[in-house]
């Protein structure tokens, strides 16, 4: 439970929730607080410049008019609701509308304020808190006679703040809750599925392929259920791919193993005469020469199938065409089946492993042999084309049903009429020719008309050497 998905959204969201609340808490109202203050000292600038131009002058021109000044100042306090004070230039205090009864202030400094036109603090430890001080000067016949100072709470600022901030607070609460279920939902969008995808996973551990994750969508995890489906069917191909390799391979050696064991009892008991011995003996070698065939067809896919390493060389595929019909004439003699070879004497130089290849074309030479007609012809070409050498044999015999055309490359799969054609194959031969191919990072292609014949084509890498005459 402690691993679960959805617990770590919860706690992602509430680890941004409380790093947000708390730059809210305190970093934003002190960034709040400093634009109050500098919009609030820019408002009281302005007032002070008024002030000191309309009846700071006037304080420093006629002396008789201070009461009557100081009274303005009063009204002009209760106004803004602030203190306004008026300074000398020597820090004494002239009018005091906030009543501090402070006489003078030695240190007074005006360039305290600086470019911000104001100070935060006690003003020279007058007030017992923070106060914004703006100063502006007054000047009488061209010189300073003193400034005019406007003294607000920040206190008073602050609380002009606070409901922003309380709205601030509510639009901060309002958000999370918005985030929390879109959040929660958007996680469950996508814990659903992979639950879903988990529980799939799980049957095809247990070896049920029959479950589909359909999730239906086209992003991330609409491809991985894609995967994942193909995945399982191609599994669930391998399982009884793998049940008919067993059956298949069972089958196959059964039947010699079955008819030598048949025919060596009848040897012993005597049911088998002396004098026909030899024929039955003849027979039990050649399904033991069925069986070495089984066997190494069997150890040749396997070790195409581990990866074997391919002997590369340069040769002639002309050459190793000939040497290999030549080991069929005996057949073709029975069968009155005649080869026709479509090459000029010039050597077709590839770059391959000549074993495998000779083993490709003997397969597909057998094959022809095996399904076509008596008294008919196979045609073996060769040819260059760009920087392959392209091989065809192609036969006029039964040819491939139209179903079927796409399964002969299956292990042990045989086609009704193949097998009615020749029980004794091993249904090994064609799937070793594609491998061989494939390990040849080639393809191999196949035309096929039921009743008139089949063409096998595959292509090799043209050597780099020159080609001469055979």
């Amino acid at each position: 439970m402690k691993n679960r998905l959805i617990y770590k959204f919860i706690l992602s969201f509430a680890a941004a929730t409380l790093v947000a609340f708390l730059v809210m808490s305190y970093v934003i109202p002190k960034i709040t607080l400093n634009k109050a203050l500098q919009s609030e000292s820019d408002k009281l600038y302005v007032k002070a410049t008024s002030i000191a131009s309309d009846y700071g002058t006037g304080y420093f021109s006629n002396r008789s008019e201070s009461a009557r000044i100081g009274t303005i100042f009063d009204a002009l306090g209760k106004y803004i609701g602030c203190d306004i004070m008026l300074l000398s230039s020597n820090g004494d205090v002239l009018i005091d509308t906030g009543h501090t009864y402070a006489a003078a202030i030695a240190d007074f400094d005006p360039a305290d304020a600086g470019n911000g036109h104001y100070v935060r603090g006690t003003f020279h430890d007058i007030y017992k808190e923070d106060q914004i001080s703006v100063f502006y000067p007054v000047e009488y016949r061209f010189t300073v006679q003193g400034y005019v100072v406007i003294n607000k709470p920040v206190s008073e600022i602050r609380r002009s703040i606070t409901p922003y901030s309380n709205y601030n607070y509510f639009t901060f609460l309002i958000t999370v809750i918005s985030l929390s279920i879109i959040i929660f939902l958007y996680a469950m969008e996508i814990i659903r599925p992979l639950n879903k995808l988990t529980k799939a996973v799980s049957a095809y551990a247990k070896g049920d392929f029959s479950i589909k994750t359909k999730l239906g969508r086209s992003d991330e995890l609409g491809r991985l259920s894609d995967s994942l489906d193909y995945m399982a069917m191609e599994l669930d191909n391998l399982n009884d791919y793998q049940k008919k390799f067993i059956a298949n391979i069972s089958h196959d050696f059964r039947s010699p193993l079955t008819s030598i064991k048949g025919y060596l009892e009848a040897m012993l008991d005597g049911t088998i005469p002396p004098e026909m011995q030899g024929r039955y003996l003849n027979i039990v070698i050649s399904e033991t020469e069925r069986l070495t065939k089984l066997t190494n067809n069997l150890l040749t896919m396997n070790s195409l199938n581990n990866g074997s390493v391919l002997d590369i060389s340069d040769f002639d595929i002309t050459a190793i065409i000939r040497q290999t019909i030549g080991t069929c004439e005996g057949i073709c003699e029975k069968k009155n089946i005649k080869f026709k070879l479509v090459f000029s004497d010039k050597a077709l130089m590839v770059t391959a492993d000549q074993s495998k290849i000779q083993q490709v074309i003997y397969n597909l030479v057998d094959n022809a042999i095996k399904f076509s007609n008596a008294d008919s012809s196979i045609i073996i070409s060769a040819y260059e084309k760009g920087d392959k050498i392209m091989v065809s044999v192609k036969d006029f015999g039964i040819g491939i049903p139209k179903g079927s055309i796409s399964k002969i490359w299956d292990r042990f799969y045989k086609t009704d009429l193949s097998r009615g054609k020749d029980k004794k194959g091993t249904g090994l031969g064609l799937a070793i020719v594609k491998d061989i191919i494939k390990a040849h990072d080639e393809y191999i292609d196949v035309i096929s008309t039921e009743g008139v014949g089949t063409e096998f084509i595959f292509g090799l890498p043209r050597s780099k050497k020159q080609s001469g005459n055979y």
